[in-house]
């Protein structure tokens, strides 16, 4: 018989820190714009396919 995972949970701890002056992973606004829009776009995804259910 199989089993159905209906909720998942997640949860994560996000440390702060100061990068060192001229350390590179600081990302540009165009970058974030690209991040953000991919987000986006996973999230109509997700909703769209709960929608089919």
């Amino acid at each position: 018989m199989p089993i159905e995972i209906k909720e998942l949970h997640v949860r994560i701890n996000v440390e702060e820190r100061t990068p060192a002056a001229g350390v590179a992973g600081e990302a540009t606004q165009g970058e974030k714009d690209q991040i953000i829009a991919a987000c986006v776009e996973q999230v109509m995804e997700i909703l769209s396919k709960k929608e089919e259910r």
